[in-house]
This record gives C-alpha cells, structure tokens and sequence, in this order.
C-alpha cells in the first residue's frame, strides 16, 4: 500500500511500526527480495535496527536472537531510483482501474474495488469478484491475458492450522471471496487499448 492514504494519513504512519515489502511485483518493488519496517517512535527503531542484524551490537556480541534482514546495496540503488516515480506510476494505475470501472459499471455480474469516501487507493492489484472465477480465468489465458488469483485458499483452511479446527462453513464470506477473487493486469505501462482488450474478454467471457 506505499503512497496509499487514509484520511490524510499515509500507509505506514497508523501506528508505531509500518511494514513494507519491496518484493519485485509490489508498486515500490526491488530487484530482488527486501522490505522495510518505518517507526516514529526512536526506541522502537532502534529495537528493530538491533534484530535486523542478528541481535549484535557491538558486532558478534549477540545482545538477542535476530535476523539477517539487511537490505543490500544494489536493492536500495534500485528502490532509490524508482521511489521518485512511483507517484507517477501510481496515478497511472488510478487511471487504469478508473477505466476498468467505467468499463464494468452496469454489469450486476461484476464486483469492482470498492474505495471508502476519505481514502486513497494505488491499486497493487485491481480484483474483481465474479462468477465462474476459473473459468473466466481459462479464458483470458486463452488470449494470451494474464491474471491472478489472491488468494484461493483462506487461512482457516490452510493445512498448516489445521490443528486449529478450522473447516469449511467456518468463515462463508472469507470463502466465498477465494472463490470469486480475480485480478487483472494492471501496471503504469499498459495503454488504454490493452485495459479496454482485458476488459471486452472480461465482459465477453462472461457471456
């Protein structure tokens, strides 16, 4: 959500930490993995410098268990660079999912993004919610259009909590939301004409 924003207030600042990933298909993305943790609080920034290499100060005196999680110097060249256009590339993707909208307002069978009165969206990903979710999917792919699925499995039927009880009809709306949950392309360099070909094969896939 980097550059998104809540009443004023920017992803990141709700709170005494603010995580962000830098995983290279994020808005802000890397060349590899990394990620960044923000603090207003000076205690708390230094807790976090402290565990992000391995607990040491002074070095290979380990003071508590940490991590390795520098972030190496070709990822913050590359972060630095991309960080003074990424609220270009943002207000581009705004563009985009405002076309994508247009495009699908009227079709009861389509569910855009909704965005609350008094915030920001940049749009990481722009998912819809629709019938027949896999099957529209097989369709774009037979255009040669890509798309994702985030996420098809909720948590509660992970296998990895399953000692936690969690069956199906636990969680309907969670559930159903995996089971309807498509994303289309959206990137700062997609033209007009390639939101409007992904939209027809949306519309037309639905029949």
């Amino acid at each position: 959500a980097f550059g998104a924003n809540r009443n004023g207030k920017k992803a990141g600042t709700f709170a005494h930490y603010g995580c962000f990933s830098f995983y290279p298909t994020k808005n802000l993305g890397g060349a590899g993995d990394g990620g960044m943790i923000t603090s207003d609080d000076d205690e708390l920034a230094d807790r976090a410098r402290l565990l992000r290499l391995h607990g040491e100060r002074p070095r290979y005196h380990n003071k508590v268990i940490g991590v390795c999680g520098r972030l190496d110097a070709l990822q913050a060249v590359v972060l630095d660079i991309k960080l003074k256009r990424l609220d270009d590339w943002n207000a581009r993707r705004a563009e985009i999912a405002a076309r994508y909208n247009e495009r699908f307002a009227g079709n009861d069978e389509i569910a855009t993004p909704p965005v609350s009165e008094g915030n920001s969206h940049i749009y990481h990903q722009y998912t819809l919610r629709i019938p027949n979710r896999d099957g529209v999917a097989a369709k774009l792919a037979d255009q040669g259009i890509g798309c994702g699925v985030y996420y098809p499995v909720p948590l509660h039927l992970q296998e990895c909590f399953q000692d936690l009880g969690g069956k199906k009809g636990d969680l309907p709306v969670s559930e159903k939301l995996c089971e309807t949950a498509l994303s289309l392309p959206v990137f700062d360099q997609m033209s007009n004409e390639q939101v409007d070909q992904v939209a027809d094969a949306v519309i037309e896939a639905l029949g």
